[in-house]
């Protein structure tokens, strides 16, 4: 029978031959939205499908995976349209191993784009200056051209220099000013006049875009006033070409045009980005005259259109570090008077992202050490003060966002972010995204009801506490083995094969199990995460640090004290581990309101030591000490004084003493 496999959810199965897409997606319980019961009349069941090789799923799909296009296809495509890689899955039917995406539109729980924002002290510094000017009544035999005028009163009453006007700018000027009053306002860039409206006008916008492997956020500001807008994000469409990084560049090499299919599908998520956060501030695309992007590198290079594969492989080089500056429309945005700045990457895995986040928390303006950790699919760490900088990137993979776990899903309503295990009876309590209550507090399952809200699974933040919470309970010990022998005191550890599973939730039409193999992978993602910042701290000589900063959409809501419980980060002060949110986001909108932030931006970045976690020597051994809970030979005296943690075992100190004589015998 033929494969079909299902992303973002990574859910998979071997279905017979001519099964619908959607019947597929319900069997597996894929979250694939359908009113019309699969008439093909609603159009809400649409998939998208792409032929091409995903060696992640060992499958090579051609454009026969799917049934041809139907009738009900064509009828629905001419009266509500239908983008050629969109399909119904109503209506296509498996014939072959397939990967299919699921949209966000699709889905009858929706990702919540959760990336908060957090300014403070911003100095504006606009690169665009709005100038309302009155020009003097034509008279015959005038030989004053409109752009020489407007220069002119430009400089007369605004003290700047006109030496240039695009031919976009010349024909909205020459509109601008056909008034009987000729006045009008006009936006300069540097010393070109970029863009003009009849009358007065006081507002020039502008877009700040965070462009994550998973999501996408973006900020509409007032270049004006410096005021937010709007906010808004998406789901980054790339994610069915991989919903890792080097997944998506894996596919660049495998498919002919790859590249091209990237940059295409990233370009209009932004583009329909833009045109969303300017329908909520009631204006539109055109009137937005700078754009402000930061990005992982790879991010970075697909949405320029350069090729990202030297970033797949050793020596992983840049096109280019520097800042780029193009007109929006090279990068297909309708918003023809627009400039985009892309922000300046770091190293070949330390990107525009991280530049911004320096930017916006300031390590290097910092007289104490601080750490900054952007966690995500590729976390990013800086450590640094004002003396020196250094940067890494560690490969997480998606486990934190709760991909590729038995129960993990992304943050929507319904998700489970919160979790207490009862130390005494090993029973659960948790909180779901959309309601308020605690499952043990009256009125939960009534609240559950009354918001149309059911338990579908655990999200990032969730999957953090549960392994937390069941290490501090005993039901894992420090290795991460679940202890079967708790089965006689709770029903909520199952045998599963030769291991054993936790149920953390258990309604009649849902069980949600934490099995040996979800520890594994948190073990796995929390140990390449550990291993970058004690690398870090080797290269800056240091061994405590007390200023300690979870920032991105996924960081911003984890509990620094079940961070420091699976350690994730060093042990220090509970208080000394905080959210900074979307820091990323933040420094992009520093970014965008200030030509001096750029500035400095690009002076930091370029004093920051990189260092490249796959050639560091010590990084295995970091990683296998990193894997035990909190850590196999840090101690941990902070978290100590705030949570009673277990008794270490004999293997997790002998492999300490391992460690330890190891080194000693490499030195």
């Amino acid at each position: 029978m033929p494969r079909v496999v299902f992303t973002p959810s990574g859910l998979a199965a071997d279905v017979p031959t001519g099964t619908t897409v959607l019947q597929a997606a319900r069997d597996l319980g894929v979250d694939l939205d359908s009113v019309c019961g699969g008439r093909g009349i609603c159009g809400r069941c649409q998939i998208t499908f792409q032929p091409g090789s995903h060696p992640k799923w060992a499958i090579d799909a051609d454009a026969s995976a799917l049934s041809a296009w139907s009738v009900t296809e064509d009828a629905y495509r001419n009266r509500r349209g239908l983008r050629d890689e969109r399909r119904l899955g109503c209506c296509a039917t498996v014939a072959a191993d397939v990967v299919v995406d699921v949209p966000p539109e699709s889905q009858v729980h929706r990702p919540i784009v959760r990336k908060s924002l957090d300014l403070t002290d911003v100095v504006l510094d606009p690169a665009i200056t709005l100038c309302y000017l009155e020009l003097p009544q034509a008279e015959l035999g005038d030989a004053a051209s409109m752009s020489d005028l407007v220069a002119d009163a430009v400089q007369a009453s605004f003290g700047r220099t006109v030496r240039s006007m695009e031919l976009a700018a010349l024909q909205a000027v020459h509109r601008a000013f056909a008034g009987q009053d000729r006045s009008a306002t006009v936006a300069i860039r540097g010393d070109a006049v970029v863009a003009a409206w009849p009358g007065y006008h006081d507002r020039a916008l502008g877009v700040a875009v965070d462009i994550g492997s998973t999501t996408i956020a973006g900020h509409l500001c007032d270049l004006v006033t410096g005021e937010v807008l709007a906010s808004a994000g998406r789901m980054n469409p790339q994610i069915r070409f991989g919903e890792d990084l080097m997944s998506r560049v894996s596919y660049v090499m495998m498919n002919p045009g790859g590249a091209g299919q990237l940059t295409t599908v990233v370009r209009e998520a932004l583009d329909g980005l833009i045109a969303e956060l300017c329908s909520a501030a009631g204006d539109e695309p055109a009137r937005v005259l700078e754009v402000v992007l930061v990005g992982n590198p790879i991010m970075h290079h697909v949405v320029a259109g350069i090729d990202p594969t030297p970033l797949g492989q050793a020596p992983f080089t840049l096109a280019t570090s520097a800042a780029v500056e193009v007109p929006a429309p090279a990068l297909g945005l309708s918003c023809p008077q627009a400039a985009v700045y892309l922000a300046p990457c770091i190293a070949g895995h330390v990107g525009a992202d991280t530049a911004a986040v320096i930017l916006s928390e300031g390590p290097h303006r910092s007289p104490s050490l601080q750490l900054l950790v952007d966690v995500g699919t590729n976390a990013e760490i800086v450590l640094g003060d004002a003396e020196r900088q250094f940067a890494a990137s560690s490969p997480t993979g998606p486990a934190f966002e709760g991909a590729q776990l038995s129960c993990g899903q992304r943050a929507t309503a319904g998700a489970i972010e919160r979790v207490r295990i009862d130390r005494a009876t090993l029973e659960p309590c948790v909180r779901v995204i959309g309601c308020d209550l605690w499952s043990d507090d009256p009125g939960f399952s009534e609240a559950l009801d009354a918001a149309g809200i059911e338990v579908t699974g655990i999200c990032g933040s969730g999957i953090i506490e549960v392994i937390a919470e069941m290490y501090l309970a005993g039901i894992i010990d420090q290795d991460g083995v679940i202890q079967g022998h708790l089965a006689d005191r709770t029903p909520r550890l199952v045998a599963e094969g030769r291991t054993f599973s936790y149920v953390v939730h258990e309604a009649p039409a849902n069980r949600l199990l934490i099995t040996q193999n979800d520890v594994r992978a948190i073990q796995l993602a929390k140990a390449a995460l550990r291993a970058g910042i004690e690398l870090l701290m080797r290269h800056a000589g240091v061994t405590e640090v007390h200023d300690i900063r979870l920032a991105g959409a996924f960081g911003s809501h984890i509990d620094p004290l079940h961070a420091l419980v699976l350690g994730l980060v060093p042990d220090c002060p509970v208080a000394q581990v905080r959210s900074v949110g979307n820091a990323a986001g933040a420094g992009a909108v520093r970014a965008l309101l200030s030509v001096a932030a750029r500035r400095e931006m690009e002076a930091a970045v370029r004093q920051v030591v990189k260092i490249e976690t796959a050639t560091e020597p010590e990084f295995q051994a970091e990683f296998v000490a990193a894997m035990a809970f909190p850590h196999a030979v840090a101690p941990s005296p902070h978290l100590s004084t705030v949570v009673t943690l277990p008794e270490r075992s004999a293997t997790s100190t002998d492999r300490g003493r391992r460690r330890r004589r190891s080194e000693k015998e490499a030195s």
